[in-house]
């Protein structure tokens, strides 16, 4: 029988490695490819024709959940897991909206990986066990599609701008950390006010702190 083909999408080489290595060692299972971020993930898609697909949310380029939703639209038959380090349920609601058939925990891969490719290829959906008890009210709904995540995600770029706005960085130091101008972090923050509806610095903070995007209080 043919190998359980899977492909491997974190920006973390040496993570990325290592789960490689660990699905490698398993019978009828083989990593067939790896990528940095979406769209090189994208790119070798057509090319590698996986069975599954596993990928972190936070990368570099085109984030987990986008990539989520352009694999469900390119490529229907192709599974997706999530694996990261996001505890919070707003990201696996986005993530199981996007068309995700998994959530796991990084944390928790060593333990619980062989048995979510095992539920997901049977046709399951599975969700880590740390976050599967606050949850399983909400996941049937949210599979047929009738429950919406409470808020936008926000991209990469706009995260790291929020981050280092809790932190207390100057608009001047976060174009200079980031590599872009001045008027293009204040864009970034308005639209993440926007989309959070959040209506000043204070509050931007008390957000960040909250979900775990910076250990900045007020």
């Amino acid at each position: 029988m043919d190998p359980y083909r899977i492909i491997l999408a974190d920006d973390h080489v040496i993570f990325r490695q290592g789960m490689k290595a660990l699905i490698n060692e398993a019978a009828g299972l083989e990593v067939v490819g790896e990528a940095g971020d979406g769209f090189e993930l994208l790119k070798l898609l057509g090319e590698l024709q996986p069975d599954m697909a596993i990928l972190d949310i936070s990368m570099a380029g085109l984030q987990g959940i986008e990539t989520t939703r352009e694999i469900r639209k390119k490529y229907p038959r192709l599974i997706v897991l999530i694996l990261t380090m996001h505890k919070n349920k707003e990201f696996l609601y986005h993530a199981i909206s996007a068309g995700a058939r998994g959530y796991l925990l990084k944390e928790d891969s060593d333990i619980e990986l062989f048995s979510a490719i095992e539920a997901i290829r049977k046709g399951a959906i599975y969700v880590s066990r740390l976050l599967a008890d606050e949850v399983s009210e909400d996941l049937p709904q949210l599979i047929k599609g009738r429950r919406n995540p409470s808020s936008d995600l926000l991209s990469g770029r706009e995260t790291e701008v929020l981050k280092l706005v809790a932190e207390g960085k100057t608009t001047k130091e976060i174009a200079e950390l980031l590599f872009i101008s001045p008027r293009t972090v204040e864009n970034h923050r308005a639209h993440i006010q926007k989309k959070l509806e959040l209506s000043n610095t204070a509050e931007l903070v008390r957000y960040a702190f909250q979900k775990g995007i910076s250990s900045s209080k007020l």
